[in-house]
């Protein structure tokens, strides 16, 4: 007990940064059509917002590539999602923002995700999105919420009920960056034991794991994995001592176990919270066209 609480404690500079924080060059393609701080859904803590590039000169329907920001569930901004580079392919990006876990408790920040889904479907004509057509990515604590948003894809009890019911919340792949999947086996390295307790997984439980069972059951994605999963491509740093590639590890060969179509890469030299480079971007780039370009399972 004593080593998991300073396990989780190290988590609160592990997961508090900012995960995949982009240049601050990074700019829409200028014949992008952006709509910035659009409702998605209201809560009692707060407005829930979204930032959606349009390209601007690809053939519509958009398929779409909705971005869930890192940052411990503490943290972190919708602004300049790293995904933005995707509208020059003809993608039209979603950026959302969600109850951190000053604001709200787990499982408020997967119903926020799920109802971003279910926005994108609901006004998919206005906005010339294809409906069929939503891939998830995240980093860190982003990482996390799309695992478990590709994972519980039809567990009612992870649904909320912000709006847009008649829609699924399902995504059709997902790209999960360095999140933690299972944190009962959640382990870190003794150099970062540093950290307020009760650290940043107890913030998002709402207290201490082991009086929380059955709602840190619900927050991990490897809970809720079956054959009918959608495609997963996972990415890790070999030098993550933040978040463990033994996390990855364990999603993928549960994902594997189950008959998902799962890739899981290892980046050499990389730790937490890697920026896509040359060494990355083309996996990313492959999978995703790979998914867009195959036939939309109903």
């Amino acid at each position: 007990m004593i080593l998991r609480w300073a396990l989780l404690a190290g988590l609160v500079f592990a997961l508090a940064l900012p995960a995949q924080t982009p240049p601050d060059s990074i700019t829409p393609p200028e014949d992008a059509k952006v709509h910035r701080d659009l409702v998605y859904a209201k809560t009692p803590e707060k407005d829930l917002l979204v930032d959606l590039y349009i390209p601007g000169s690809a053939r519509a329907p958009f398929p779409v590539v909705l971005y869930v920001h890192g940052g411990g569930w503490s943290g972190g901004s919708k602004e300049k999602p790293p995904a933005m580079r995707f509208v020059s392919y003809g993608y039209a990006v979603a950026s959302i923002s969600y109850r951190l876990s000053q604001e709200a408790k787990f499982p408020a920040q997967i119903y926020d995700c799920k109802a971003a889904v279910r926005w994108l479907r609901a006004n998919a004509k206005q906005y010339s999105l294809d409906p069929d057509r939503i891939a998830a990515w995240g980093g860190s604590a982003g990482g996390h919420l799309v695992a478990l948003l590709g994972t519980s894809g039809g567990v009612k009890e992870l649904e909320g009920n912000l709006g847009n019911p008649g829609y699924s919340s399902r995504v059709m792949a997902v790209v999960d960056f360095f999140g933690p999947t299972d944190f009962f086996k959640l382990s870190v390295t003794s150099a970062n034991k540093e950290g307020d307790a009760p650290g940043a997984v107890e913030r998002l439980i709402g207290g201490p794991l082991e009086a929380n069972r059955e709602r840190v059951q619900q927050s991990n994605p490897i809970a809720f994995v079956s054959k009918d999963d959608p495609p997963f491509l996972i990415l890790h740093g070999d030098k993550d001592d933040l978040v463990p590639p033994a996390q990855s590890v364990m999603l993928y060969d549960a994902l594997k176990a189950a008959g998902v179509d799962a890739a899981y890469h290892l980046i050499k030299g990389r730790t937490h919270g890697f920026r896509v480079g040359p060494d990355v971007a083309p996996i990313v780039d492959a999978f995703l066209a790979k998914q867009f370009a195959r036939p939309a399972r109903h």
